[in-house]
């Protein structure tokens, strides 16, 4: 009955997958795209739960060059401080940033701090691809984990060595990109598609009375900006973004062997097959005896094995056969008259898809 329902549930969520979805949920636009950041930081105020200096000598190197930029001289000093931490602090840039605007930044521990709850991340320089810094990051870090060590036990519930902070870091420098100068933008598909690109052309088409898109290959559509008649791309894409378009997808059965969980797509069919199945369990058990000698007797303790090897066959389903399948209702029911357990039914499948049975691309996981 959990199979049933599972894959019935499944089978609406094909359904739902073949309605009208908006050009901008299918597709990525040419320019349109974020930028990794990365940068090297120091976190402070932790409560005794940072770094160990002799195991990370790198935070006592940048502890070090940050307090003589602040005119503190450190030469030749010895720090010993467990309220420090080394972390890598990543971003990413999103289109269009401006400088003075805000992003959300993620704090990651790189020595063997024990824990970044309640650190303030010190001002940090964040670096693109090209070595330029595009954003400065500092604030207070929310840690998603928890942390506690006594004299014999400790329990860690969670990450407490990687946090965020929300809108902790300022964009300092613009992506020089000149996007209201451009005579063409390409649509790239997310999903590749030869069905969904001629449509996405075809309703672009209708919208603007003339021929401005172009279907190049299966993953993309080339929109002539000129040809549209209007102010700007921002205009245009605007306009396209919000179009409705009926995306085909590749019928295709997804299985993931650690879950149990097997998601199958609306246009999975099923060629009409028999199949038999059963399980088969080998159990071997150890029961090793002491045998020792008599109290005034010379001799050893020796430890004789004994072991017991038996194999059971449980009683699987006969010769079971699965009509031809037009809908994935058909297979959803034909499946399910198996009567096995979902993992069963993850090895019918593959034998299923090896037989040629399975039309639809077989993914497992």
């Amino acid at each position: 009955m959990k199979l049933f329902s599972a894959l019935l549930l499944l089978m609406f969520t094909g359904a739902a997958a073949a309605a009208p979805i908006r050009i901008k949920d299918l597709v990525e636009f040419d320019g349109v795209r974020g930028n990794d950041l990365v940068g090297y930081g120091l976190v402070v105020g932790l409560n005794g739960t940072g770094d160990g200096i002799r195991n990370a000598p790198f935070t006592e190197e940048i502890m070090s060059n940050i307090l003589e930029r602040l005119g503190v001289n450190v030469t030749g000093e010895s720090f010993r401080p467990k309220n420090v931490a080394a972390v890598f602090v990543t971003a990413t840039l999103p289109p269009f940033a401006r400088a003075g605007s805000q992003i959300d930044v993620t704090v990651s521990a790189i020595g063997d701090a024990k824990s970044l709850l309640g650190g303030t991340l010190v001002m940090t320089p964040l670096n693109a691809a090209d070595g330029e810094i595009y954003a400065v990051a500092q604030g207070t870090i929310i840690a998603g984990g928890a942390s506690a060590e006594g004299q014999g036990a400790s329990v860690v519930q969670g990450v407490p060595t990687a946090g965020s902070i929300p809108a902790g870091a300022r964009v300092e420098r613009e992506i020089a990109f000149d996007f209201g100068g451009l005579d063409a933008v390409r649509l790239a598909l997310r999903g590749p598609d030869f069905t969904t690109a001629a449509r996405i052309e075809s309703v672009i088409n209708d919208e603007f009375g003339r021929r401005v898109a172009r279907m190049t290959d299966a993953g993309t559509v080339a929109l002539d900006i000129r040809a549209t008649g209007m102010g700007s791309p921002a205009h245009v894409l605007g306009r396209v973004e919000n179009l409705l378009v009926e995306p085909e997808r590749r019928a295709r059965v997804v299985v993931d062997q650690r879950s149990g969980t097997i998601v199958m797509g609306a246009d999975v069919r099923i060629s009409r097959v028999a199949v038999s199945q059963g399980n088969l369990t080998l159990r071997i058990e150890e029961s090793p005896v002491v045998v020792q000698p008599n109290p005034f007797a010379q001799g050893e303790t020796v430890v004789v094995p004994r072991s017991a090897a038996a194999i059971d066959e449980e009683p699987g389903i006969g010769m079971a056969e699965i009509g031809e399948a037009s809908s994935l209702s058909d297979v959803v029911a034909g499946l399910n008259a198996l009567g096995v357990s979902p993992r069963d039914m993850i090895d019918i499948l593959k034998s299923i898809n090896a037989a040629g049975a399975l039309h639809a691309e077989f993914l497992v996981q």
